[in-house]
């Protein structure tokens, strides 16, 4: 699907183009069939500078995430189905042409431009709101820009781009509300007031409880013990804390005690039944908070029921996220007239610097016609003028340089609307 939205004027954006997947028209496992694949820096280096070079392009911006990937190249050739499907083809040469055209989308021109400011300030993201594509944007124009791929006409979008974005997450609330289930649980027990070093026992080392470490060790919770049925996988989820690993099955004879319990395995049923519970808790009768984020829930409900619990679970949590992601979207049509007004912005600088470049040598030109006029085409009826004639005319010459220099440049910013 190509989208164009070409000007009528010379000086437009139509040189900007964008060859893009995302998770809205794949499975996000097929995107990795559109990525550069390398093994380092420099296979993927190579393999960007000869795309770069066999299709003939002025400029390229190359960006892989875990849900879309962005070519933003600059060129004047024509954007149709036979140059996407010979470039992905290129890429993969697995790709059918057929795949290729249903999954790819274009855009040139104004459309383009407009795609690429969307997506980094988060309107077009998998999750709306979320500031990480900016700086995976940001990081792939630096590795584009050492490498060589890109030029002025990149770098000018870039540094506008990342201003637009940064006016849309200051001037909106576009960002505001977690919609992560782990943040929302970090932020439950952070308003639990759970002291810094409170016993947390980590029940589940799959990526959940990873990403739930992030937080601990973000907001300096140290005193950790892992619980997992592989020893392996708890002990490295335990080096970010210095603390103890065990397997799972040795919980029920954990006698430490604990103030919080986050629990996140892969059980198929609750495994936090009341008897283990009650082990584990021992003669504590302090509430303890629990944060189930488990599917389903691994902490059975007489457990939740009985004993003496401020309890978290994952439910009430994807709700949350639900009503703050709606309360982002509401947030997206602010947005959208945000990026307009830079658009229109960036589009009046953008021409103002390419009719400058066009006029960069209309000076020294117009000198060259006042020196051969002076030297060569009058120079024998100059020669028959007194000096005082000769340095009028000279004067009159130079006046006339200055003016016709002057003439193209003012109307070429009336060009400029």
């Amino acid at each position: 699907m190509i989208h164009s939205w070409r000007g009528q004027k010379k000086y437009m954006l139509n040189e900007y183009k964008i060859l893009t997947v995302t998770h809205k028209h794949v499975r996000l496992e097929r995107i990795a069939d559109f990525v550069v694949t390398h093994v380092d820096d420099n296979e993927l280096q190579e393999k960007l500078t000869n795309l770069k070079s066999q299709f003939g392009l002025d400029e390229l911006l190359y960006v892989a995430t875990c849900n879309r990937v962005i070519y933003l190249y600059k060129s004047a050739k024509e954007l149709d189905l036979s140059f996407v499907t010979s470039f992905f083809q290129t890429i993969n040469s697995s790709l059918s042409a057929d795949y290729i055209q249903r999954i790819i989308t274009a855009y040139e021109g104004k459309a383009a431009i407009n795609h690429i400011y969307e997506v980094s300030s988060s309107i077009d993201s998998l999750v709306v709101g979320e500031r990480e594509i900016l700086r995976q944007i940001r990081e792939g124009f630096e590795r584009s820009e050492k490498w060589g791929l890109t030029g002025s006409s990149i770098r000018l979008l870039m540094k506008h781009l990342v201003e637009a974005s940064k006016e849309v997450y200051a001037q909106t609330k576009i960002g505001e509300k977690q919609i992560s289930v782990v943040s929302l649980a970090i932020r439950k027990l952070l308003e639990s007031n759970l002291s810094k070093d409170a016993r947390i026992l980590l029940v589940g080392a799959g990526q959940t409880n990873l990403l739930v470490s992030k937080f601990l060790v973000k907001y300096e919770y140290t005193n950790v013990t892992v619980f997992n049925r592989s020893i392996e996988k708890a002990q490295k989820l335990a080096e970010r804390f210095n603390a103890n690993a065990f397997l799972l099955s040795e919980l029920p004879s954990y006698r430490e005690g604990f103030d919080c319990m986050i629990v996140c395995t892969g059980a198929t049923e609750a495994i936090i039944k009341k008897p283990l519970y009650q082990q584990v808790l021992g003669d504590d009768g302090q509430e303890k908070l629990i944060v189930d984020l488990s599917i389903p829930n691994n902490v059975d409900r007489p457990v939740v029921e009985e004993f003496n619990i401020n309890y978290i679970e994952i439910e009430d949590l994807k709700q949350l996220a639900e009503l703050n992601l709606e309360f982002r979207k509401q947030e997206v049509g602010k947005a959208k007239i945000l990026l307009q007004r830079q658009i229109n912005e960036f589009q009046k600088i953008f021409q103002q610097r390419q009719i400058t470049k066009a006029l960069q040598s209309v000076p020294s030109e117009i000198k060259a016609i006042k020196e051969k006029a002076l030297n060569e085409v009058f120079k024998k009826d100059l020669e028959s003028l007194d000096d005082n004639t000769k340095a009028l005319f000279e004067k009159m010459m130079t006046y006339m340089e200055k003016k016709c220099i002057s003439v193209p440049m003012k109307a070429a910013k009336e060009l400029i609307v």
